[in-house]
């Protein structure tokens, strides 16, 4: 048995996206009808991801790793404090950095994203994922109205690397600044993880809950907020679509998101 963890935006569905190509379900089927186990394995939080559980995966690992959850069991579940969030928000503020905040059942975004996003060019996943995500309105409420509730990760966008910096000074030794590709894109963006947790150490729990040893995972992804999970599992794919850093480090290169590559590659690693 292989356990299989999948990104979403820009692996499992366009960025942005919450309906996969037809070929990626069969494929997740098949498999699971195989014996093998197949996971989410994502940057979105629970609230966001919710309309891909009607696929059926065996698990998820939410908020780039700070929820974990197999069949019905929750393994692991860290927010960060109340202090962290108003000392990030204050100095990413202070340097006009746009941040959106997300709970497991809500996000949040300062009030002018919108404006900010439609002047980005199109390419990064992660872009890509939250200017759709603002235009068909899928629960990002405005950061005025934000009610305390734990959050776990804060995504950040930036017209400079150095408007990160004061927040790095302060919180750099707590949180991994997971800053996808700049130079392809213009944009800084990126996310702040706890370093209590990462997509890596999600696919360590599941695997030993399971008792499956991590050199039968296989983990598909496109960005660099995969980065982790891409360094622990057995096996790594990267999609065709993805960062050129990431393919550089991935065991293997798959066709784009549109283009089978889910399908494709399970067919290649003998999954289906």
């Amino acid at each position: 048995m292989k356990l299989v963890f999948v990104d979403i935006d820009g692996t499992l569905t366009p960025p942005g996206e919450n309906v996969p190509p037809e070929s990626a379900v069969r494929a997740i089927k098949k498999a699971q009808g195989n014996g093998h186990k197949v996971f989410l394995c994502t940057g979105r939080n629970m609230d966001m991801l919710k309309p891909l559980l009607t696929y059926g995966f065996d698990g998820v690992i939410a908020s780039a790793g700070g929820h974990v959850v197999c069949g019905d069991e929750v393994l692991f579940d860290c927010p960060m404090t109340a202090e962290q969030l108003d000392m990030a928000l204050t100095s990413l503020h202070r340097h006009g950095v746009f941040c959106t905040v997300e709970a497991a059942d809500g996000s949040w975004g300062d009030e002018n994203l919108d404006a900010f996003l439609k002047d980005q060019p199109e390419g990064n996943s992660e872009i890509e994922r939250w200017r759709k995500a603002l235009a068909s309105n899928l629960g990002i409420r405005p950061m005025s109205e934000y009610d305390g509730r734990p959050v776990y990760k804060v995504v950040v966008m930036a017209n400079r690397m150095s408007d990160l910096d004061e927040a790095k000074q302060q919180l750099e030794d707590q949180f991994n600044f997971a800053i996808q590709d700049v130079p392809a894109h213009g944009c800084v963006n990126g996310e702040l993880i706890n370093r209590k947790f990462n997509k890596g150490q999600g696919v360590r729990q599941i695997a030993q809950h399971l008792n499956i040893p991590v050199s039968d995972t296989i983990g598909f992804g496109d960005s660099m907020n995969d980065l982790e999970m891409i360094q622990t599992v057995g096996l790594s794919v990267c999609m065709g679509n993805g960062s050129e850093t990431l393919k550089k480090i991935s065991d293997m290169v798959c066709e784009p998101v549109l283009e089978d590559g889910l399908e494709k590659a399970f067919r290649k690693l003998g999954l289906i």
